[in-house]
């Protein structure tokens, strides 16, 4: 039974996630373990409102390491569904809206904590976070309606790369995580690399994706 991944996958994803997400999935087809892809769905959905609330009540390094783990978990839904061949439209929609949820769940819990921190003031990092969340959501939004308006993925356009899937911003979270117990700093600067990253991605790939079809015009 082949195990995959997405050819969508960002690098954290193909490098790192699923040499750890597919010996799961082998795990749970191998041992007939009773989960289906929609439950997996659920399970890193809950690991990754648990890291949001860990931020507040136990600690970073914690909460980095739960959103590191439900990043994982999100690959094992998808390779199980398409090993045992249960892929669906259902499926994909929910396992969406819950990546949604998570990500402004854990961008709101790391937020919460820095000011609760005092490293920065609570108004300018309140922006920083908004654009963070906009950033992350609208990364999403462009593959989603890429997929909608043009019936293709944004990446398999033009020769940007993925330089802010989702993949990457959530272990961007949990190495800031880990890292700044060194210096707390590093949580709003963790936040502020994600905003970047994901708008430059947005603006490049909408303008590759634009001057390509002119030029098929």
């Amino acid at each position: 039974m082949l195990i995959t991944g997405k050819s969508t996958d960002g690098p954290v994803s193909k490098y790192l996630n699923r040499k750890i997400s597919t010996r799961i999935t082998k795990m749970i087809i191998k041992y007939h373990i009773p989960l289906t892809p929609n439950q997996v769905s659920l399970i890193s959905f809950m690991l990754g409102i648990l890291s949001a609330l860990s931020y507040v009540y136990v600690n970073p390094i914690v909460a980095g390491i739960l959103v590191q783990l439900s990043s994982i978990i999100d690959g094992v839904d998808g390779e199980l569904a398409r090993a045992l061949n249960k892929t669906s439209k259902k499926g994909g929609f929910i396992d969406a809206i819950l990546d949604r949820i998570t990500d402004i769940a854990i961008i709101t819990g790391l937020t919460t904590y820095i000011v609760l921190s005092g490293v920065l003031n609570p108004t300018l990092i309140t922006y920083i976070a908004i654009v963070a969340i906009t950033g992350d959501l609208m990364v999403s939004y462009l593959h989603a309606r890429g997929e909608a308006s043009l019936g293709i993925h944004p990446l398999k356009i033009g020769t940007i790369p993925s330089i802010a899937s989702r993949d990457v911003r959530l272990f961007i979270i949990f190495a800031g995580s880990i890292i700044g117990v060194i210096d707390k700093n590093i949580y709003w600067i963790t936040l502020i690399t994600i905003a970047i990253i994901s708008y430059i991605y947005i603006t490049l790939k909408t303008i590759e994706i634009y001057i390509k079809y002119q030029e098929e015009k």
